[in-house]
């Protein structure tokens, strides 16, 4: 008896259209298996084609201890059928299932085996990967992350539910034979994906079940959800029943959401891609199949493309198809539904108010353009289609007063057609002068004589994409024109070309729809002169020399990158630069790395500006210099005119840290402000710098060890802060955050006349005076995206719900940290303000009445303000369980700490009440946590920095351990 056998069945009722080389390749994976106790069992079906069955020979003759060929009964036609003969011909102790072109992971047999062995388990399953797009890239499903975070063995399959809410058994498993025959387990042969099927039986038939984290099955094909889409929805009833039969009602519910995500809204994806008839068919086949109600508890335009496939119409399921791939794009007028809400439109009644467009209007609005016509008419390019335009959007015009924003149709727009090149700044427009407004849309057409207008050089700019510029009441809308991958019939619209090159260069404009779905012309040579130019010069630039030349350009290129590398800079700056003379009262500033102008290093360089010091500014940014002040020099982070500065200063100052690779020349003094005093551990306390290895530890120390000057406001700051960083007494000044001088003083303002007139930056926002503003700032959780990129987080937040709630009485702030950007809804205007990229946080914090916060830092500077504190940090206790913590927040916290989104809303409801509660706990914060922010830090920090004594001092000082 044999470990395992794979079943793979030929031909079946496809009639063999998988082919010899799907077979091959599942067979040759068996056969490759470093568990050497397995066997291939290849059912061939009797309607197999010819050369189907040559292969299946071919690989039975090679291998004949390790092949095996069976011929089931010829009236055994299904897959099911051919299965079922495969498992009563199985003779290993495991049996595993193939589909034609599925392939074992080298590995795969083993770690099944092995799992199987230890636990004892009836039923092994592990992960899988389907091919996706025409390169065969090779694609988990997202949700195996989650049942396959780690190993495990589970009693009963309940315990690990998305193996049947999911297909995830459809591959990637083995069944021990035994457990097969005892519970009788056999595919539907009435079922064309019986595997769906299957699965769930068997795992609801088993005892244990063990789950592998490594990667069983690759190369499963995605189903033809247009062809097969009746099949598959009568395998999920059938799965879903089972899940009744076992009492799980949940399940059923959940599996009922996964399947409209996981099939009809991938269906309803790829009807720009069907032709017009396949459209209408698989739109019927859905209304005749599609008969459960639809999910409610599902995003909005899932529900709308599952609600319009279930109705069979399959052009507001093509509309619906644009508006998944666009969810920013608006494609259906909307309809007010009950109480304000806005419904897709009055054949589709589903809310889609959350995605916020009835808050955006004409210009600010994203409009969908559908294509509706693309031919050619007496030797020009017709084009016709209609702009969706909700009602709410229309703009105002001369003729509509302001309280009537809905002009009756015939209201005065006017539009552009443009087609510009593809990467390039060139555009040329054609008049439309066919412009009708119907109430919710703007019905156009335009003939446009690309022949004799559209010129284009020839090279380079051979594609040309098509835009629509609509314009009314002075304000301008541009659009894409979308259309169906079959709206163009390229052999029956074309049109002679004239590049500037000559037409051996090109002859032919063809329109296209790209693969974004929007229309574009491309410059094709269709005439002998220009295929031959073009077959010419693919030639000469592709023949042996060329191919060597392109070789040669394409390492001197990487030696020029090299030498724009960061590891080269810093080896030119530490061997090299470091060696330049110090330029007397030059001081570069950084904060943030560079990613604002703002925090203690601001509050600093206003305070040398104030007092007329003659010192030097240079200030480094790292994408944009916008909103860096204009007295001082600007260099670009990691730039060489950077680190020119760097080596030349003789001063250093920010509040993170200068690139750690850099080394602080001999006569230069380094001033760290810090960023803020810490709740989390930091430094040396944090276990993920105590697992790290000890050349990484002794990098953190050399560049901690760069500071002659660390800010503290607080001895908390020193008994963490100073200690985790092992930094000496003597480079500590309690002076506390010059940062923290603008809020010392708005309090001082704020005591002694009142909380109005607001800071100027309320006025900039647009907040109302009678609203209150409530500032949302989560800490960090994660590290920066790739390419030094911000990673975009969802919030704990459902800032959305808050709107709803508290819009009319509260302004809710958002900003997220520095190396972080926040995802937000649309939300009605007034509402919700993004001021992540707001400069200074000081002035974002004298704005705020309230401060919503889980444990960022703010907490500490905010507190300054007397004003309340709200900390939502639902995860309390994990978070200070993985990261750890020099004080229990509970404990300690300035004010209420809500445990769920319900607890925090009631918090800002009665907030008078809290407010007068925790007074005395956010008195005591500030005490402990800022004894040295008394207002006058900037003023302190360079006195005992900056001035000549003062720096000539600590300078002479700090040459006995220059360049650490």
């Amino acid at each position: 008896m044999t470990d395992f056998s794979c079943v793979i069945t030929a031909g079946g009722e496809k009639g063999g259209s998988d082919g010899p080389d799907a077979l091959r390749a599942s067979v040759e994976s068996v056969l490759g298996q470093s568990l050497r106790g397995s066997e291939a069992l290849v059912v061939l079906a009797a309607r197999a084609d010819a050369p189907t069955r040559t292969a299946a020979r071919a690989l039975a003759d090679s291998s004949p201890d390790r092949v095996r060929l069976i011929h089931p009964d010829p009236a055994a036609r299904s897959t099911g059928a051919l299965r079922n003969a495969g498992l009563d011909a199985a003779t290993g102790r495991y049996v595993l299932v193939l589909t034609p072109g599925e392939r074992l992971h080298r590995h795969a047999c083993r770690n099944l085996w092995q799992a199987g062995e230890r636990s004892r388990a009836d039923l092994v399953a592990g992960r899988w990967s389907r091919t996706v797009g025409e390169g065969g890239k090779e694609q988990e499903p997202p949700w195996q992350d989650e049942l396959y975070a780690r190993s495990r063995t589970v009693a009963r399959f309940a315990d690990a539910p998305q193996l049947v809410v999911r297909d995830s058994l459809v591959a990637g498993f083995c069944l021990r034979r035994e457990a097969a025959l005892r519970h009788g387990l056999r595919y539907e042969e009435d079922l064309a994906h019986g595997e769906i099927l299957f699965g769930p039986l068997a795992a609801a038939a088993v005892g244990r079940i063990a789950l592998v984290r490594r990667l069983i099955v690759t190369g499963r094909a995605v189903p033809d959800r247009a062809r097969d889409l009746a099949a598959l929805v009568e395998a999920h009833r059938r799965v879903a029943a089972t899940l009744d039969a076992h009492g799980l009602p949940a399940l059923r519910e959940e599996r009922e959401r996964a399947f409209v995500r996981d099939h009809l809204v991938p269906l309803a994806r790829s009807f720009p891609r069907l032709p017009a008839a396949r459209r209408t068919r698989v739109a019927a086949t859905a209304a005749r199949v599609l008969t459960a109600p639809v999910p409610r508890e599902l995003p909005p335009l899932e529900r709308v493309a599952a609600t319009l496939l279930a109705r069979g119409d399959a052009e507001g399921v093509l509309t619906a198809a644009y508006a998944l791939s666009r969810p920013a794009t608006v494609c259906a007028p909307g309809v007010m539904g009950e109480g304000g809400r806005v419904e897709w439109d009055d054949h589709c009644p589903v809310d889609i108010t959350e995605l916020g467009h009835q808050y955006r209007e004409f210009g600010e609005a994203r409009l969908m353009n559908r294509l509706t016509r693309c031919t050619s008419e007496e030797g020009r390019l017709l084009l016709e289609g209609r702009l969706v335009l909700p009602p709410h959007a229309v703009p105002e015009t001369p003729h509509t007063a302001p309280e009537a924003r809905h002009p009756a149709p015939g209201a005065p727009f006017t539009a552009t057609l443009e087609f510009r090149a593809r990467g390039g700044a060139r555009a040329v427009a054609f008049p439309v002068d066919d412009v009708r407004h119907d109430g919710n849309g703007v019905t156009w057409g335009a003939r446009a004589d690309v022949t004799r207008l559209l010129r284009p050089l020839g090279v380079r700019d051979t594609a040309w994409d098509a835009r629509l510029i609509v314009e009314a009441g002075g304000v301008r809308s541009v659009s894409d024109l979308f259309g169906p991958q079959d709206l163009v019939e390229e052999a029956a619209v074309r049109f002679a070309a004239r590049p500037r090159l000559g037409r051996l260069s090109g002859d032919t404009w063809e329109p296209y729809i790209t693969l974004k779905d929007h229309l574009a012309l491309r410059l094709t040579a269709r005439r002998r002169p220009a295929r031959t130019t073009r077959r010419l010069v693919r030639y000469a630039t592709h023949f042996r020399p060329a191919r060597k030349a392109k070789l040669l350009a394409r390492a001197l290129r990487k030696r020029l990158d090299r030498y724009r590398s960061r590891s080269f800079k810093a080896a030119t700056y530490n061997t090299w630069l470091t060696r330049l003379p110090v330029r007397r009262g030059s001081v570069v500033f950084e904060s943030h790395m560079g990613r604002c102008y703002g925090d203690s290093p601001r509050a600093v360089h206003e305070e040398i500006r104030r007092q007329g010091l003659r010192l030097r500014p240079t200030w480094s940014y790292d994408t944009s210099p916008a909103g860096f002040p204009d007295d001082a020099r600007l260099v670009r982070r990691w730039s060489w005119r950077y680190l020119w500065a760097l080596a030349r200063a003789e001063f250093w100052v920010d509040n993170q840290g200068f690139p750690q690779h850099l080394r602080k020349p001999a006569r230069t003094t380094y001033l760290q402000t810090w960023h803020g005093s810490a709740y989390k551990r930091m430094g040396f306390d944090e276990t993920r710098v105590r697992l790290q290895n000890a050349p990484q530890r002794e990098r953190l120390q050399q560049a901690v060890h760069r500071f002659d000057h660390f800010l503290v406001r607080s001895e908390h700051d020193v008994a963490t802060l100073a200690r985790a960083y092992r930094l000496p007494e003597d480079r500590l000044l309690r002076t506390g955050y010059p940062r923290n001088d603008a809020l010392v003083a708005e309090r001082t303002r704020t005591e002694t006349e009142g909380r109005l007139p607001r800071p100027p930056l309320a006025g900039a926002l647009g907040i109302d005076d009678h609203k209150k503003v409530v500032l949302y700032a989560p800490t960090f959780r994660g590290g920066p995206a790739a390419g030094g990129k911000q990673a975009r987080r969802r919030l704990l937040l459902d800032v959305r719900e808050f709107a709803e709630r508290f819009g009319d009485s509260y302004t809710l702030l958002v900003r997220a940290h520095y190396l972080e950007a926040a995802r937000l809804p649309v939300c009605p205007p007034g509402t919700v303000i993004d001021v992540s990229r707001h400069h200074d946080v000081s002035e974002v914090l004298a704005l705020a009445d309230v401060l919503v916060t889980d444990y960022s830092s703010i907490m500490f500077d905010f507190a300054l303000l007397d004003r309340p504190v709200v900390l939502y940090a639902p995860d309390l206790d994990a978070y200070a369980a993985e990261r750890g913590s020099y004080f229990d927040l509970r404990e300690k916290a300035p004010g209420p700490v809500a445990a769920t989104q319900e607890e925090l809303f009631v918090e800002l409801a009665e907030l008078k009440k809290s407010n007068i509660r925790h007074a005395s706990h956010r008195a005591a914060f500030a005490a402990e946590f800022g004894a040295y922010d008394r207002g006058d830090a900037a003023r302190r920090v360079v006195a005992a920095v900056f001035s000549r004594q003062g720096a000539s001092r600590i300078t002479d000082h700090h040459d006995r351990g220059a360049g650490r």
